[in-house]
């Protein structure tokens, strides 16, 4: 495809950051680093928001299995879990050092600054990886099997597919709809087709947010080299904003079917995926700074409020 060409020329917008490293000239060098701030750069290279996030994800498919609650256990898939996110986004970082480098929203991050090591770094994902993978193993095979390849799929394939192909934009939707799978697997010790349905939420949910997210970045995509969607083809981001985002209607009207809830969720999803939608409409007609903005603020509430119905209308079932 195009998008993945090599000749393909990206848009420029305009920008202010350096040609070189982005970094601008006038920021201080980092002071030395003490206990307190190697666990904050830690925390940094482990986007501890982010993990905060698949931790939550991930109950939502651990609540949602066929079985009693186990908080123990939930607990030790939690741990599990949060470290083979740390893992992930350390090597995502570690890979993508010289790019960060020229964003904006990313050049003051610790490997960016100086202030840990590449090797440091490399070495804090690995740890992480091997004790993350080796947690979720004393649970069962297949968790720890979803975890580490959670890690490759994000490291290994959705971060250099960011500078090849728009197509980077799905993988990394696939790499969000797996903690939800993690949960259930960690429970039921196997998949089965009601364990995919909060998995399929998680990867339309990301369409919306993460192509109203990425309009506001295109001068710092543009400026990296990131093939992304809304620089190469800001048409196709937006309309494809708007059909995943419409796809959750039908999809949660699934959920009775499935018996994860009873049949009244679809009254309430659909008024709440509707709203969405309705967001998502304005931003395909209108594609302004405005609309973009209104979507993402409009996601970050959504997932939660279905995911809150969810075990609302799961306890009647």
């Amino acid at each position: 495809s195009s998008s993945s060409s090599s000749s393909v020329t990206l848009p420029s917008f305009d920008c202010t950051l350096s040609a070189t490293t982005g970094v601008d000239s006038q920021v201080e060098a980092p002071p030395s680093l003490t206990f307190t701030g190697l666990l904050r750069s830690y925390a940094r290279l482990a986007k501890m928001k982010l993990g905060g996030l698949v931790v939550f994800t991930t109950m939502g498919g651990y609540a949602l299995a066929p079985r009693p609650f186990d908080w123990p256990l939930f607990g030790v898939v939690s741990l599990g879990t949060s470290l083979c996110v740390a893992s992930a986004n350390t090597f995502n970082q570690w890979i993508e050092v010289p790019f960060d480098s020229q964003m904006s929203r990313t050049r003051d991050r610790p490997l960016v600054v100086g202030t840990l090591s590449p090797f440091h770094a490399f070495s804090f994902g690995v740890v992480t990886a091997i004790a993350g993978v080796a947690i979720l193993s004393t649970i069962n095979p297949l968790v720890a099997a979803l975890g580490l390849g959670n890690i490759v799929l994000y490291a290994g394939v959705y971060t250099p597919l960011k500078r090849l192909s728009i197509t980077n934009t799905w993988v990394g939707s696939i790499v969000g709809a797996i903690p939800p799978l993690m949960g259930w697997a960690a429970l039921m010790n196997s998949l089965s087709p009601p364990s995919f349905f909060l998995a399929g939420v998680l990867f339309l949910w990301q369409f919306p947010h993460f192509n109203a997210l990425s309009w506001k970045l295109r001068p710092d995509y543009s400026k990296a080299g990131y093939r992304m969607m809304s620089v190469l083809n800001p048409s196709l981001c937006r309309s494809v904003a708007l059909q995943y985002t419409a796809a959750l209607i039908p999809l949660c009207a699934c959920a009775p079917y499935l018996g994860l809830t009873d049949f009244t969720f679809i009254i309430d999803s659909t008024l709440i995926n509707g709203y969405i939608t309705y967001k998502a409409y304005l931003f395909y007609r209108t594609g302004d700074a405005e609309t973009a903005r209104s979507l993402f603020l409009t996601s970050l509430w959504h997932l939660p409020a279905i995911m809150a119905l969810l075990f609302i209308h799961h306890q009647f079932v």
